[in-house]
């Protein structure tokens, strides 16, 4: 296990890998973090600010995309196109200049094929203040920027009578291979935000090495589902985020009547009532309800065949509350996943079990999984102390929205990676080119070998050994090494 802690920084928790030890030498972002102190850095109240609503969602300007998907549904994308210039915009623009023309180089500025950042909200949907400020910052860094809505969210339309389960990647699935089909040549990564996270990490083990994505991370995640729905979450938050979905709920009510237990679900008090009571047909229901969920119908939950087909096991309701997890829980695949994730999660977080409950192992045993985890910062807040800056102490300007921690340390993650890959795959054909000339000499040795000494045709034969590669770029490993990309299969 590779672990390390500061006084001012996070601590890190993962497998002592080539990764690892690079992000360690070029990630500064996740070896020291100056967070706010009290007042200003109080969990709840950088809880509360990161998801009211933001200063900056008048500024930004998207495009949306309605994709539709393959049982019928649609799917919001809003990419986003800019924003409405300032004077402080304006000159945070020529900071970036600078700062590229002094060396330091954001991933995909002022290239032809810059980036493209996919941004996962929270499962109840909507963009936060704490994701309009990674929109701003990613796309001053160069990144195409993405925002994938879940079905009903975010003002979308709901096409037919069905919602997405909390791990259920098939809408994102089928997001990420539209967005890359619109920009093939260009890098594609992911971030997730508090309980989007669960798609994501859902998505990344469903679709092992076949994904597109080539890095993702996630910002005070959801590792474990089920647990989260079980906790006890503090009042304030449990009826907020309740009274959010029931809002949500009520705008279809009538079309889903009769498909789903609406009624119970409106009458909830808990987030568990409410998933149980939408997806699980263990509850009771009406006779006429019953009958609609009975997977021998035609026309079970408004689906086509073909609907059904595409969506597989999710299109029937779970049997009871396990099953549903069974099938749902984000880690459940980990051990496919075949992209470096990063999780950052904060010790006083108010919305999420505490972080003994982490499962460690994970990131201790997977190559794949790293664990970012500071002292304070609330749920997906992570202030940054006033006056501080994590660019060489660069003190923040009006209008610099470069204040919140994890946005700085998933984008230079994520440039980070990107770089470290490149030096993987040259490393790999750097390999391969010495194994293909080796095994040359070693036809050619072998034709002489009958004219030669005996000793001399020893130091011959040892010459024509193939070297491993043991770069920073790779992790050697029996017979070759070890590619980080793509390496597990399903």
């Amino acid at each position: 296990m590779l672990s390390g802690h500061t006084s001012d920084g996070p601590r890190l928790i993962c497998k002592p890998t080539a990764l690892a030890r690079y992000l360690l030498q070029h990630c500064g972002s996740l070896t020291k973090a100056k967070l706010a102190g009290w007042p200003w850095g109080d969990p709840h109240l950088q809880t509360v600010s990161s998801q009211k609503c933001g200063e900056h969602g008048h500024n930004i300007q998207f495009t949306r995309d309605h994709l539709l998907l393959k049982d019928g549904g649609t799917v919001a994308l809003d990419w986003m196109v800019g924003t409405r210039l300032s004077e402080a915009t304006v000159q945070r623009g020529w900071d970036v200049k600078k700062e590229y023309q002094s060396g330091r180089k954001p991933l995909g500025c002022f290239t032809s094929t810059p980036p493209v950042l996919l941004l996962i909200p929270q499962f109840w949907g909507g963009i936060t203040p704490h994701l309009q400020l990674l929109c701003h910052q990613a796309m001053r860094e160069g990144f195409y920027v993405v925002v994938f809505h879940h079905r009903g969210t975010a003002g979308s339309p709901l096409t037919m009578a069905r919602l997405s389960e909390f791990g259920d990647p098939a809408d994102l699935q089928q997001a990420v291979a539209y967005v890359h089909s619109r920009h093939p040549s260009s890098v594609l990564v992911a971030v997730s935000e508090g309980s989007g996270s669960g798609v994501l990490l859902s998505y990344l083990g469903e679709r092992g090495s076949s994904t597109c994505l080539t890095a993702a991370a996630a910002i005070s995640p959801v590792l474990l589902g089920q647990l989260w729905f079980e906790s006890a979450m503090p009042p304030m938050y449990r009826w907020g985020v309740l009274f959010h979905r029931k809002m949500q709920l009520r705008r279809y009510v009538s079309s889903l009547r009769g498909m789903l237990d609406v009624d119970r679900a409106l009458n909830s008090s808990s987030l568990r009532d409410f998933e149980e009571a939408l997806f699980c047909s263990s509850t009771k229901v009406s006779p006429s309800l019953e009958r609609s969920l009975n997977p021998a119908s035609s026309s079970l939950r408004g689906l086509t065949p073909a609907g059904a087909w595409a969506l597989g096991e999710r299109a029937y309701p779970a049997h009871d509350w396990d099953s549903y997890w069974g099938r749902n829980e984000p880690l459940r695949d980990a051990d496919e996943v075949a992209v470096p994730v990063l999780c950052i999660c904060s010790s006083d977080d108010p919305l999420l079990p505490p972080v003994s409950t982490l499962p460690l192992s994970l990131f201790q045993s997977n190559p794949y999984f790293l664990l970012a985890i500071t002292d304070r910062g609330g749920h997906c807040g992570f202030t940054l102390e006033a006056g501080k800056q994590m660019d060489e102490g660069r003190t923040r300007k009006e209008g610099d929205d470069e204040g919140i921690w994890s946005h700085n340390a998933v984008l230079e993650y994520l440039r980070v990676v990107s770089d470290f890959l490149k030096e993987a795959e040259r490393d790999w054909k750097s390999w391969q080119g010495r194994l293909e000339v080796n095994s040359l000499q070693g036809q050619k040795s072998r034709m002489n070998t009958t004219s030669l000494p005996r000793r001399r045709r020893g130091a011959m034969m040892k010459k024509s050994r193939p070297q491993p590669a043991g770069q920073s770029g790779v992790d050697d490993v029996e017979g070759g090494p070890f590619t980080w990309k793509r390496s597990y299969t399903r």
